[in-house]
Protein backbone atom coordinates (compact mmCIF):
# COMPACT_ATOMS: atom_id res chain seq x y z
CA UNK A 1 0.00 0.00 0.00
CA UNK A 2 1.39 3.39 -1.03
CA UNK A 3 1.13 5.87 1.84
CA UNK A 4 1.42 9.65 1.86
CA UNK A 5 2.18 11.00 5.31
CA UNK A 6 0.44 14.15 6.49
CA UNK A 7 1.27 13.72 10.18
CA UNK A 8 3.25 11.71 12.74
CA UNK A 9 1.29 9.88 15.42
CA UNK A 10 3.00 8.57 18.57
CA UNK A 11 1.91 6.34 21.43
CA UNK A 12 3.93 5.66 24.56
CA UNK A 13 4.08 3.39 27.59
CA UNK A 14 1.36 1.00 26.51
CA UNK A 15 2.79 -1.59 28.95
CA UNK A 16 0.82 -4.43 27.36
CA UNK A 17 -2.54 -2.93 28.37
CA UNK A 18 -4.30 -4.82 25.62
CA UNK A 19 -7.65 -4.84 27.38
CA UNK A 20 -7.80 -1.09 26.57
CA UNK A 21 -5.81 -1.12 23.35
CA UNK A 22 -7.61 -3.97 21.58
CA UNK A 23 -10.99 -2.25 21.75
CA UNK A 24 -9.94 1.28 20.82
CA UNK A 25 -6.27 1.90 20.04
CA UNK A 26 -5.62 -0.83 17.49
CA UNK A 27 -8.63 -0.15 15.23
CA UNK A 28 -7.97 3.59 15.33
CA UNK A 29 -4.26 3.23 14.55
CA UNK A 30 -5.23 0.97 11.65
CA UNK A 31 -7.37 3.79 10.27
CA UNK A 32 -4.67 6.42 10.81
CA UNK A 33 -2.03 4.41 8.92
CA UNK A 34 -3.23 5.57 5.52
CA UNK A 35 -2.03 9.14 6.19
CA UNK A 36 0.18 8.86 9.29
CA UNK A 37 3.63 7.64 10.24
CA UNK A 38 2.87 5.56 13.36
CA UNK A 39 5.53 5.68 16.08
CA UNK A 40 5.96 4.46 19.65
CA UNK A 41 8.10 6.09 22.34
CA UNK A 42 8.96 2.93 24.28
CA UNK A 43 7.73 0.58 27.02
CA UNK A 44 5.26 -1.17 24.76
CA UNK A 45 6.14 -4.39 26.62
CA UNK A 46 5.62 -5.69 30.18
CA UNK A 47 3.01 -4.49 32.63
CA UNK A 48 0.10 -6.96 32.40
CA UNK A 49 -0.68 -10.63 32.07
CA UNK A 50 -1.01 -10.21 28.32
CA UNK A 51 2.76 -9.92 28.28
CA UNK A 52 3.54 -12.63 30.81
CA UNK A 53 1.36 -15.26 29.14
CA UNK A 54 2.72 -14.65 25.66
CA UNK A 55 6.20 -13.28 26.47
CA UNK A 56 5.77 -10.48 23.97
CA UNK A 57 4.47 -12.38 20.93
CA UNK A 58 1.18 -10.47 20.73
CA UNK A 59 2.95 -7.15 21.19
CA UNK A 60 5.45 -7.93 18.45
CA UNK A 61 2.59 -8.80 16.10
CA UNK A 62 0.86 -5.51 16.90
CA UNK A 63 4.02 -3.49 16.34
CA UNK A 64 4.92 -5.12 13.04
CA UNK A 65 1.31 -4.85 11.81
CA UNK A 66 0.47 -1.26 12.78
CA UNK A 67 3.67 0.67 13.51
CA UNK A 68 6.44 2.16 11.37
CA UNK A 69 9.14 3.28 13.79
CA UNK A 70 9.99 2.63 17.46
CA UNK A 71 12.03 4.20 20.22
CA UNK A 72 13.43 1.57 22.61
CA UNK A 73 12.14 1.58 26.19
CA UNK A 74 13.64 0.16 29.35
CA UNK A 75 10.79 -2.35 29.73
CA UNK A 76 11.21 -5.16 27.23
CA UNK A 77 14.66 -3.93 26.13
CA UNK A 78 15.67 -7.32 24.62
CA UNK A 79 12.63 -7.32 22.31
CA UNK A 80 13.95 -4.35 20.37
CA UNK A 81 16.81 -6.56 19.13
CA UNK A 82 14.50 -9.25 17.72
CA UNK A 83 14.16 -9.71 13.95
CA UNK A 84 11.34 -7.55 12.66
CA UNK A 85 11.55 -5.07 15.53
CA UNK A 86 15.23 -4.17 15.33
CA UNK A 87 14.75 -2.90 11.79
CA UNK A 88 11.94 -0.63 13.05
CA UNK A 89 13.84 0.68 16.08
CA UNK A 90 15.89 3.89 15.98
CA UNK A 91 18.05 5.49 18.66
CA UNK A 92 20.72 8.19 18.46
CA UNK A 93 22.44 7.59 21.80
CA UNK A 94 22.42 3.81 22.47
CA UNK A 95 25.76 2.18 21.69
CA UNK A 96 27.53 -1.14 22.13
CA UNK A 97 30.69 -1.53 24.19
CA UNK A 98 32.83 -0.52 21.19
CA UNK A 99 30.89 2.68 20.64
CA UNK A 100 28.90 1.47 17.63
CA UNK A 101 25.18 2.32 17.36
CA UNK A 102 22.90 -0.46 18.58
CA UNK A 103 20.16 0.64 16.18
CA UNK A 104 19.74 2.81 13.12
CA UNK A 105 20.14 6.38 14.30
CA UNK A 106 17.41 8.04 12.25
CA UNK A 107 14.86 7.62 9.53
CA UNK A 108 14.10 10.30 6.94
CA UNK A 109 10.50 10.51 5.71
CA UNK A 110 8.40 12.91 3.67
CA UNK A 111 5.59 14.46 5.73
CA UNK A 112 3.29 16.81 3.88
CA UNK A 113 6.05 17.65 1.42
CA UNK A 114 8.67 18.26 4.10
CA UNK A 115 11.78 16.12 4.53
CA UNK A 116 11.69 15.08 8.20
CA UNK A 117 14.45 13.36 10.17
CA UNK A 118 12.85 11.12 12.80
CA UNK A 119 15.22 9.94 15.51
CA UNK A 120 15.00 8.76 19.12
CA UNK A 121 16.84 8.93 22.44
CA UNK A 122 16.65 7.03 25.71
CA UNK A 123 17.39 8.84 28.96
CA UNK A 124 20.20 7.68 31.20
CA UNK A 125 17.84 7.04 34.13
CA UNK A 126 15.59 4.92 31.92
CA UNK A 127 18.58 3.02 30.53
CA UNK A 128 19.93 2.23 34.00
CA UNK A 129 16.50 0.89 35.02
CA UNK A 130 17.01 -1.96 32.52
CA UNK A 131 18.07 -5.14 34.38
CA UNK A 132 21.86 -5.27 34.41
CA UNK A 133 22.06 -8.55 32.51
CA UNK A 134 19.91 -7.22 29.67
CA UNK A 135 22.06 -4.13 29.09
CA UNK A 136 25.47 -5.78 29.50
CA UNK A 137 27.87 -4.49 26.82
CA UNK A 138 25.48 -1.61 26.09
CA UNK A 139 25.80 2.07 26.98
CA UNK A 140 24.08 5.41 26.41
CA UNK A 141 25.67 8.74 25.68
CA UNK A 142 24.37 12.24 26.37
CA UNK A 143 21.21 12.72 24.33
CA UNK A 144 21.93 16.38 23.57
CA UNK A 145 25.37 15.63 22.18
CA UNK A 146 24.03 12.74 20.12
CA UNK A 147 21.28 14.87 18.58
CA UNK A 148 23.66 17.72 17.79
CA UNK A 149 26.02 15.28 16.08
CA UNK A 150 23.18 13.91 13.96
CA UNK A 151 22.04 17.41 13.04
CA UNK A 152 25.53 18.41 11.85
CA UNK A 153 25.73 15.27 9.73
CA UNK A 154 22.30 15.56 8.10
CA UNK A 155 21.15 19.18 8.30
CA UNK A 156 21.65 19.65 4.55
CA UNK A 157 19.38 16.66 3.79
CA UNK A 158 16.29 17.47 5.87
CA UNK A 159 13.90 20.31 6.63
CA UNK A 160 12.66 19.29 10.10
CA UNK A 161 13.67 17.23 13.13
CA UNK A 162 11.34 15.03 15.22
CA UNK A 163 12.55 13.13 18.30
CA UNK A 164 10.91 10.15 20.00
CA UNK A 165 12.16 10.32 23.59
CA UNK A 166 12.06 7.72 26.33
CA UNK A 167 13.42 10.04 28.99
CA UNK A 168 10.59 11.77 30.87
CA UNK A 169 8.68 14.99 30.21
CA UNK A 170 10.87 17.22 32.41
CA UNK A 171 14.03 15.92 30.74
CA UNK A 172 12.46 16.52 27.36
CA UNK A 173 11.72 20.15 28.22
CA UNK A 174 15.42 20.61 28.95
CA UNK A 175 16.33 18.68 25.81
CA UNK A 176 14.17 21.08 23.80
CA UNK A 177 15.94 24.07 25.36
CA UNK A 178 19.37 22.60 24.60
CA UNK A 179 18.51 21.47 21.05
CA UNK A 180 16.43 24.31 19.56
CA UNK A 181 16.79 22.89 16.04
CA UNK A 182 14.33 20.10 17.01
CA UNK A 183 10.78 20.85 15.92
CA UNK A 184 8.83 18.23 17.92
CA UNK A 185 9.70 15.95 20.83
CA UNK A 186 7.27 13.12 21.51
CA UNK A 187 7.80 12.31 25.21
CA UNK A 188 7.62 8.97 27.02
CA UNK A 189 8.71 7.08 30.15
CA UNK A 190 7.56 9.48 32.85
CA UNK A 191 3.87 8.58 33.47
CA UNK A 192 3.25 12.20 34.46
CA UNK A 193 -0.06 14.02 34.18
CA UNK A 194 1.49 16.59 31.81
CA UNK A 195 0.80 15.90 28.14
CA UNK A 196 1.27 19.25 26.43
CA UNK A 197 1.88 20.38 23.85
CA UNK A 198 4.33 22.70 25.61
CA UNK A 199 6.32 25.29 23.67
CA UNK A 200 10.03 25.61 24.48
CA UNK A 201 11.09 28.31 22.10
CA UNK A 202 10.07 26.99 18.69
CA UNK A 203 10.10 23.36 19.86
CA UNK A 204 6.94 21.48 20.82
CA UNK A 205 7.03 18.81 23.55
CA UNK A 206 3.98 16.54 23.58
CA UNK A 207 3.01 13.16 25.02
CA UNK A 208 0.14 10.78 24.38
CA UNK A 209 -1.88 9.20 27.16
CA UNK A 210 -0.27 6.02 28.48
CA UNK A 211 -1.68 2.47 28.72
CA UNK A 212 -3.39 2.57 25.34
CA UNK A 213 -5.72 5.41 26.30
CA UNK A 214 -4.50 8.05 23.85
CA UNK A 215 -1.87 9.34 21.46
CA UNK A 216 -0.06 12.48 20.35
CA UNK A 217 0.11 13.82 16.80
CA UNK A 218 2.13 16.50 15.02
CA UNK A 219 2.07 17.89 11.51
CA UNK A 220 3.79 20.66 9.55
CA UNK A 221 1.96 23.99 9.44
CA UNK A 222 3.24 27.06 7.62
CA UNK A 223 6.91 27.33 8.58
CA UNK A 224 6.55 25.38 11.85
CA UNK A 225 4.60 22.50 13.36
CA UNK A 226 1.39 22.05 15.32
CA UNK A 227 0.78 19.25 17.82
CA UNK A 228 -2.16 17.84 19.74
CA UNK A 229 -3.21 14.98 21.98
CA UNK A 230 -6.29 12.79 21.66
CA UNK A 231 -7.90 9.76 23.26
CA UNK A 232 -8.71 6.71 21.20
CA UNK A 233 -12.42 6.64 20.28
CA UNK A 234 -14.59 3.56 20.30
CA UNK A 235 -14.52 1.98 16.83
CA UNK A 236 -17.63 1.47 14.75
CA UNK A 237 -16.23 -1.76 13.30
CA UNK A 238 -13.14 -3.96 13.69
CA UNK A 239 -11.13 -4.08 10.46
CA UNK A 240 -11.04 -7.54 8.92
CA UNK A 241 -7.23 -7.48 8.81
CA UNK A 242 -7.21 -7.24 12.62
CA UNK A 243 -9.77 -10.00 13.21
CA UNK A 244 -7.27 -12.79 13.91
CA UNK A 245 -5.20 -10.54 16.18
CA UNK A 246 -8.35 -9.53 18.08
CA UNK A 247 -9.25 -13.21 18.46
CA UNK A 248 -5.84 -13.97 20.01
CA UNK A 249 -6.21 -11.05 22.43
CA UNK A 250 -9.71 -12.17 23.41
CA UNK A 251 -8.51 -15.74 24.00
CA UNK A 252 -5.70 -14.51 26.25
CA UNK A 253 -8.17 -12.30 28.12
CA UNK A 254 -10.32 -15.34 28.87
CA UNK A 255 -7.34 -17.09 30.47
CA UNK A 256 -6.60 -13.97 32.52
CA UNK A 257 -10.18 -14.09 33.86
CA UNK A 258 -9.36 -17.32 35.75
CA UNK A 259 -10.42 -16.95 39.41
CA UNK A 260 -7.68 -17.52 41.99
CA UNK A 261 -9.25 -16.67 45.33
CA UNK A 262 -11.38 -14.42 47.49
CA UNK A 263 -9.79 -11.06 48.22
CA UNK A 264 -9.07 -10.48 51.90
CA UNK A 265 -9.75 -7.36 53.92
CA UNK A 266 -8.36 -4.68 53.75
CA UNK A 267 -7.59 -5.19 50.06
CA UNK A 268 -11.17 -5.85 48.97
CA UNK A 269 -13.07 -3.13 47.06
CA UNK A 270 -10.12 -0.77 47.19
CA UNK A 271 -7.40 0.60 44.99
CA UNK A 272 -4.36 -1.35 46.09
CA UNK A 273 -1.84 0.47 48.28
CA UNK A 274 1.26 -1.22 46.92
CA UNK A 275 3.57 0.11 49.65
CA UNK A 276 1.36 -1.26 52.41
CA UNK A 277 1.05 -4.59 50.58
CA UNK A 278 4.82 -4.83 50.20
CA UNK A 279 5.28 -4.00 53.87
CA UNK A 280 2.82 -6.77 54.77
CA UNK A 281 4.69 -9.17 52.47
CA UNK A 282 8.08 -8.17 53.89
CA UNK A 283 6.87 -8.83 57.44
CA UNK A 284 5.41 -12.22 56.47
CA UNK A 285 8.56 -13.28 54.61
CA UNK A 286 10.84 -12.15 57.42
CA UNK A 287 8.90 -14.28 59.89
CA UNK A 288 8.01 -17.20 57.64
CA UNK A 289 11.33 -17.74 55.85
CA UNK A 290 13.62 -16.75 58.67
CA UNK A 291 15.51 -14.24 56.50
CA UNK A 292 17.80 -11.81 58.32
CA UNK A 293 16.03 -8.98 56.54
CA UNK A 294 13.65 -8.40 53.64
CA UNK A 295 13.92 -5.38 51.32
CA UNK A 296 11.46 -4.78 48.47
CA UNK A 297 10.92 -1.76 46.24
CA UNK A 298 7.49 -0.21 45.66
CA UNK A 299 7.95 -0.18 41.88
CA UNK A 300 8.06 -4.00 41.86
CA UNK A 301 4.26 -3.85 42.07
CA UNK A 302 1.52 -1.87 40.36
CA UNK A 303 -1.68 -0.52 41.86
CA UNK A 304 -5.05 -1.73 40.65
CA UNK A 305 -8.60 -1.79 42.00
CA UNK A 306 -9.61 -5.14 43.46
CA UNK A 307 -13.12 -6.47 43.94
CA UNK A 308 -14.27 -9.58 45.78
CA UNK A 309 -12.39 -12.12 43.67
CA UNK A 310 -8.74 -12.18 42.66
CA UNK A 311 -8.25 -13.22 39.03
CA UNK A 312 -5.08 -14.25 37.25
CA UNK A 313 -5.27 -10.96 35.36
CA UNK A 314 -5.44 -9.04 38.65
CA UNK A 315 -2.41 -10.87 40.01
CA UNK A 316 -0.33 -10.31 36.89
CA UNK A 317 -1.37 -6.65 36.79
CA UNK A 318 -0.20 -6.23 40.40
CA UNK A 319 3.09 -8.08 39.79
CA UNK A 320 3.75 -7.84 36.06
CA UNK A 321 7.50 -8.47 36.06
CA UNK A 322 7.73 -12.12 37.23
CA UNK A 323 10.24 -11.23 39.95
CA UNK A 324 12.06 -14.13 41.58
CA UNK A 325 12.91 -13.73 45.27
CA UNK A 326 16.55 -14.34 46.15
CA UNK A 327 18.87 -14.11 49.12
CA UNK A 328 21.38 -11.41 48.12
CA UNK A 329 24.77 -11.49 49.83
CA UNK A 330 25.75 -7.93 50.60
CA UNK A 331 29.01 -6.15 49.75
CA UNK A 332 31.00 -5.32 52.89
CA UNK A 333 30.17 -1.61 52.74
CA UNK A 334 26.49 -2.42 53.17
CA UNK A 335 26.86 -4.98 55.98
CA UNK A 336 28.55 -2.33 58.08
CA UNK A 337 25.99 0.36 57.28
CA UNK A 338 22.47 -1.07 56.77
CA UNK A 339 20.84 2.37 56.87
CA UNK A 340 23.21 3.41 54.11
CA UNK A 341 22.07 0.35 52.15
CA UNK A 342 18.46 1.54 52.27
CA UNK A 343 19.49 5.07 51.31
CA UNK A 344 21.49 3.72 48.38
CA UNK A 345 18.59 1.61 47.11
CA UNK A 346 15.98 4.33 47.61
CA UNK A 347 18.06 6.75 45.56
CA UNK A 348 18.02 4.25 42.69
CA UNK A 349 14.51 2.83 42.76
CA UNK A 350 12.35 4.97 45.06
CA UNK A 351 10.40 3.99 48.21
CA UNK A 352 11.17 0.69 49.93
CA UNK A 353 9.42 -1.75 52.25
CA UNK A 354 11.69 -3.52 54.72
CA UNK A 355 11.49 -5.87 57.70
CA UNK A 356 12.65 -5.63 60.37
CA UNK A 357 12.83 -1.87 60.69
CA UNK A 358 15.44 -0.58 61.23
CA UNK A 359 17.64 -3.24 59.65
CA UNK A 360 19.91 -5.04 62.12
CA UNK A 361 23.63 -4.30 62.23
CA UNK A 362 26.12 -6.61 60.47
CA UNK A 363 23.57 -8.41 58.32
CA UNK A 364 25.21 -10.51 55.63
CA UNK A 365 22.25 -10.96 53.29
CA UNK A 366 18.77 -9.70 52.51
CA UNK A 367 15.79 -11.39 50.87
CA UNK A 368 14.89 -9.27 47.86
CA UNK A 369 14.05 -9.47 44.16
CA UNK A 370 16.51 -10.77 41.62
CA UNK A 371 16.24 -7.40 39.86
CA UNK A 372 17.46 -5.43 42.89
CA UNK A 373 20.12 -8.00 43.68
CA UNK A 374 21.58 -8.16 40.18
CA UNK A 375 21.28 -4.47 39.34
CA UNK A 376 22.28 -2.76 42.59
CA UNK A 377 23.70 -5.31 45.07
CA UNK A 378 26.45 -7.04 43.16
CA UNK A 379 24.56 -10.10 41.93
CA UNK A 380 25.77 -12.67 44.49
CA UNK A 381 22.57 -14.56 45.24
CA UNK A 382 20.93 -17.78 46.34
CA UNK A 383 17.45 -18.66 45.08
CA UNK A 384 14.66 -18.48 47.66
CA UNK A 385 12.40 -20.79 45.64
CA UNK A 386 9.55 -18.28 45.64
CA UNK A 387 8.20 -15.71 43.20
CA UNK A 388 7.04 -12.33 44.41
CA UNK A 389 3.68 -13.04 42.74
CA UNK A 390 3.28 -16.11 44.99
CA UNK A 391 3.80 -13.92 48.05
CA UNK A 392 1.31 -11.36 46.71
CA UNK A 393 -1.33 -14.01 46.11
CA UNK A 394 -0.97 -15.59 49.55
CA UNK A 395 -1.15 -12.18 51.24
CA UNK A 396 -4.14 -10.65 49.52
CA UNK A 397 -6.43 -13.63 48.83
CA UNK A 398 -7.87 -16.80 50.35
CA UNK A 399 -7.88 -19.68 47.84
CA UNK A 400 -11.19 -20.73 46.36
CA UNK A 401 -12.17 -24.31 47.35
CA UNK A 402 -11.47 -25.69 43.88
CA UNK A 403 -7.98 -24.14 43.74
CA UNK A 404 -6.94 -24.84 47.32
CA UNK A 405 -4.53 -27.60 46.31
CA UNK A 406 -2.77 -25.23 43.87
CA UNK A 407 -2.17 -22.41 46.35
Amino acid sequence: MSRTYTQIVATTDLHSALDHAAKRALPHLHGLRTTSLIADCGDFFEGTGYYQLGKGALKQEILTTLYDVLAPGNHGWPHYFEPGLREMTICANALDAMGNPLFNRLRVVDVHGRRVAVTAVIGKAAFHAIPAGQRAEHQVTDARAALRELMLEHHHQVDSWVVLSHSGFDEDLQLAADCPFVDVIFAGHCHSDVYGPVHVGETLVVKGRELGIGYAAAEPANSGWIARTATFPAPTTIPGSLALLQKKITSTGQVLATRLGTVNDPYRDNVLDRHQLLQDIASRLHTGLGAQAVVLNDTALRSTRLGDVLTLGDLLAIEPFDNQLVHAFLPDRHTEDPSGLLTHLAEQVGPLAAAPWPLPQNIRSVLTTGYLADTYLGGRTRQAGLRLSDAVRRTIATPLPETEDDA
